[in-house]
């Protein structure tokens, strides 16, 4: 603790001038730059309570939960300057491929006021005790071409493992938005994701000469936004495991579930995919579906649906032969690996002001960017405040 004297227009007021800060530069709250520092960096991998209580252990440093969020909040208003800041990876150091994925997935929310404290209605049949809201997730990187047959994605989805020379992806980002209020109108989470996705591809290819591939799967919000925010030469690639599982959908239609006769019929179904028979493969199950009846044959043709309305997307014989990526292997792992395993902890429920706040965090930490973020936000802070850099 410090005492110094400070100026205010009257007693018991907001402080508007305090010399000591400004010569020393201390930070806005009341933590130094160096506590905010490593308590974030704990915050954004465990729970607040866990963080606050390791910084504890560590320093003897007697913070609570709420200040700790509230710290989460105010680093975080510095996130979309710094994105915005931040430069292009060297061109030596890229790909021959700009590929972008982009995807959804739930955070648990606090429910109302109200229903917390016991006065909300029944919940009906089917509906769960807590609700989600969608956080959009999105991954942008550059790549080799790895040009393969058939044979090769057979043997290897046989295999369930990939091959040994297999290019690896360069300087992957990764970014959540979820739609919020901000500056008094609703902020849609797709909109300003692919927003960011396409500006993400103009530094990343800036003269243009790039293949850009955005790989996802069947949700038709997500192919509008693409077609709106990122470049027309865009190839769009339905995700092929997304496929599949429509595949083994069908399988079952027919055969038990985990036998050879199901494995058989996926992977001949596979084959006809990854070689560019799409038509034959919608046709054939057109076909199969006549000996149906009930809800088999109701699954039966949503997977034609998904296949009938997906299948400009579907031309995997003309990426294999162009070495394009078929599989959005990233941005599921992206999806877990940012969203799911911080914001679905034991007990963690979420306001959306808190839960963009975390993930935005989460996200720069993750991509390696933590130690640039935070000198950065020192920076903006301290102009902010006295008018110069740190």
């Amino acid at each position: 603790m410090m005492e110094r004297f400070v100026y205010a227009v009257r007693p018991k007021q907001k402080i508007e001038y305090a010399a000591v800060d400004e010569q020393l530069g201390l930070p806005q709250g009341e933590c130094s730059y160096v506590l905010e520092d490593w308590l974030q960096k704990l915050c954004v991998q465990e729970s607040f309570d866990e963080g606050v209580q390791t910084l504890h252990d560590w320093l003897g440093v007697g913070l609570n939960v709420r200040g700790a969020e509230a710290i989460n909040r105010r680093l975080a208003q510095h996130a979309e300057s710094y994105r915005q800041a931040q430069p292009s990876p060297p061109s030596a150091e890229e790909g021959e491929i700009v590929v972008l994925a982009g995807d959804g997935k739930g955070v648990p929310m606090r429910r109302p006021l109200g229903e917390r404290i016991g006065h909300s209605k029944r919940r009906g049949k089917g509906e769960k005790k807590n609700k989600k809201q969608m956080a959009y997730v999105g991954a942008v990187y550059t790549i080799d071409r790895y040009r393969r047959t058939s044979d090769d994605v057979v043997d290897e989805i046989c295999r369930e493992a990939c091959a040994a020379d297999r290019p690896q992806p360069q300087h992957k980002r990764v970014w959540v938005e979820m739609t919020r209020q901000c500056e008094d109108a609703p902020a849609n989470g797709k909109t300003r994701l692919f927003a960011q996705l396409g500006v993400e591809v103009e530094g990343r290819d800036a003269d243009r000469g790039k293949p850009v591939v955005c790989l996802m799967d069947g949700e038709r919000a997500l192919w509008e936004a693409m077609r709106q925010w990122l470049p027309a030469r865009t190839v769009g690639i339905l995700d092929l495991y997304h496929v599949m599982e429509y595949l083994w959908k069908a399988a079952h239609c027919f055969h038990a579930e985990k036998s050879d006769e199901a494995e058989d019929f996926v992977t001949a179904r596979l084959r006809l995919l990854l070689e560019g028979k799409v038509g034959y493969l919608i046709g054939g199950l057109r076909r199969k579906a006549v000996s149906l009846r009930g809800a088999k044959r109701t699954r039966l043709l949503a997977v034609i649906g998904y296949l009938e309305n997906n299948r400009s997307h579907m031309r995997y014989d003309q990426y294999l032969a162009a070495g394009y990526p078929i599989g959005s292997g990233v941005i599921e792992g992206a999806c877990r690996h940012v969203v799911k395993d911080r914001m679905e902890l034991s007990g963690m429920r979420w306001t959306v002001d808190g839960a963009q706040a975390m993930l935005y965090l989460r996200s720069i930490y993750l991509n390696g960017d933590w130690k640039q973020f935070d000198r950065h936000r020192i920076e903006t802070e301290q102009n902010t405040l006295y008018g110069t850099a740190a």
